[in-house]
């Protein structure tokens, strides 16, 4: 009974490691795009580029369209995750590194975690809640570090927080639509809302991309197949199969990712206590993912009971 389980297991965890290294990388290709493209032109021109990838994968797939019951999650989760979010993101990266937005919009996993608990019935183990402490003294000391910098710096780091604000609750509207629809159908139609959503950016997108240059339009491109269309995809496959709140504790990886990336690619490095806050952001996802070997036994088992179809019965 139990190898079967762990080889079941695999998909998930390789899916949730593709959506965490591919949004760590939008992190930096934001950050990138975005010094010709505005916030909102960004967004949208990014969820056009996602919207396109899916539809074409949706119709070879022949997966038509979802349940009359997935709706009302992938509606609020299109609004909040890939409108709000989306935009608010975008906006707070022309104000702060890319590391820095990346380890504050990473408290969304504590936000999940409680969201979940009130709206999806999710538990809240001890260790978990010692993790979101943790990790949210890790958010507080990347604020403080960015607090010397001035205006511009202080409501970058808002403007993450209200993305993480959005990305929490797109998280936990997205899970019970799961439970009627596909991970691929949930994404696309979800993608769908947020470029609706996105369209009064219209005009500054056709105006900026005539000025923009190649490479701003690329990493636009990329960031819609790529962290959009091929991320959120994985993402709530893996979502699917487990609880909000443990799968939202894995992107606390992405920080660090993020760090490395913008290094390599941006040649910037936040200063030593925004990487002290980081590290607490991580601290704080090792506690809340530490277990005893029972109690992991129980997890896998429960984080499997959806396994199947997409669209299988909710687990709990």
């Amino acid at each position: 009974m139990t190898k079967p389980n762990r080889h079941t297991h695999w998909p998930a965890l390789v899916a949730a490691g593709i959506t965490v290294v591919l949004w760590a990388s939008a992190f930096v290709s934001i950050r990138s795009a975005g010094e010709a493209y505005s916030p909102g032109a960004l967004a949208l021109g990014r969820l056009l580029a996602g919207s396109l990838a899916l539809g074409l994968v949706l119709l070879v797939r022949r997966e038509g369209l979802p349940p009359r019951a997935a709706w009302r999650g992938i509606a609020v989760s299109g609004l909040l995750w890939f409108g709000v979010y989306m935009v608010v993101l975008n906006w707070g990266e022309q104000q702060v590194d890319a590391g820095t937005a990346a380890m504050v919009v990473n408290i969304g996993p504590i936000l999940i975690a409680l969201l979940g608990a009130r709206f999806l019935g999710e538990g809240l183990p001890p260790r978990l809640v010692a993790g979101m402490a943790v990790s949210f003294a890790g958010a507080v000391v990347v604020g403080l570090s960015m607090s010397g910098k001035g205006g511009a710096s202080t409501l970058g780091v808002l403007l993450c927080l209200l993305a993480a604000v959005g990305y929490a609750g797109g998280v936990v509207a997205q899970k019970p639509a799961l439970a009627h629809a596909s991970a691929l159908q949930v994404t696309t139609f979800g993608c769908l809302v947020g470029t609706v959503a996105c369209l009064p950016f219209a005009g500054q997108l056709v105006d900026e991309a005539a000025s923009a240059p190649v490479s701003a339009t690329l990493n636009m491109v990329y960031l819609g197949v790529f962290p959009t269309a091929l991320a959120f995809t994985t993402w709530a496959y893996a979502l699917a199969r487990t609880t909000a709140g443990r799968m939202g504790a894995t992107t606390y990886a992405v920080p660090a990712l993020v760090v490395l990336m913008s290094w390599l690619v941006l040649d910037e490095v936040p200063g030593l206590l925004t990487l002290a806050g980081g590290a607490l952001c991580l601290a704080g996802v090792g506690v809340s993912r530490s277990r005893s070997r029972k109690r992991a036994s129980a997890d896998t088992g429960d984080a499997l009971a959806p396994a199947g179809a997409e669209g299988g019965s909710p687990g709990r």
